[in-house]
């Protein structure tokens, strides 16, 4: 069956518009790696004034959000800290390749929604410090900066066993750069 020129022409025309929207709603939802594409082909860097955001700890440690990099400076004997939002609420950890699990203590559990109760802490782990229970948990995401994990396997410790939130490999396994560079961490998305 043919189609009239009115009909081709529509239909066209129809094409066009959907192409359009389906373009600027892809470009949309995609924004941040159109642009880091666009920027690693054409050789250009985002400037400090339009990337970066600087935040000055309290214990003198300073963490730089660029693009999904942050970058922590090493603040009391070489230990990196962050502030990070577990599930959305505030938490400062200290970063820790050597944990293989995200370990929460068990107020920042409770600072993070979580319920832990007596007959949760059913793993033992092996730490610096001992054998421990600890209770296992799935959290729903993990930022620091722009970086967000989302589904991180984690521990909570049984109260009064963990002096500081731990960020270990079950969320720095799954950035694609974990680098450090004259006392400065760099962990990438």
């Amino acid at each position: 069956m043919a189609l009239s020129p009115g009909t081709r022409q529509a239909s066209a025309l129809a094409g066009a518009w959907l192409l359009a929207v389906g373009s600027a709603g892809f470009s949309v939802i995609y924004f941040d790696e159109i642009r880091s594409l666009a920027r690693g082909v054409l050789g250009l860097h985002a400037g400090a004034a339009d990337s970066a955001i600087r935040r000055d700890r309290d214990d003198g440690t300073r963490a730089v959000f660029q693009d999904r990099v942050v970058e922590l400076r090493a603040g009391a004997h070489g230990h990196y800290f962050a502030n990070a939002e577990i599930n959305g609420r505030p938490i400062d950890v200290l970063v820790d390749s050597g944990a293989s699990m995200v370990a929460l203590t068990s107020e920042d559990a409770r600072i993070a929604g979580l319920s832990i109760r007596d007959s949760d802490y059913t793993h033992r782990v092996s730490t610096a410090n001992g054998s421990a229970k600890v209770a296992p948990v799935v959290l729903d995401r993990i930022s620091i900066g722009d970086i967000t994990v989302r589904n991180v396997p984690a521990t909570v410790s049984e109260p009064g066993k963990l002096g500081t939130s731990l960020l270990g490999m079950s969320f720095l396994g799954r950035l694609q750069q974990i680098d450090i560079r004259g006392g400065v961490l760099v962990l990438k998305e």
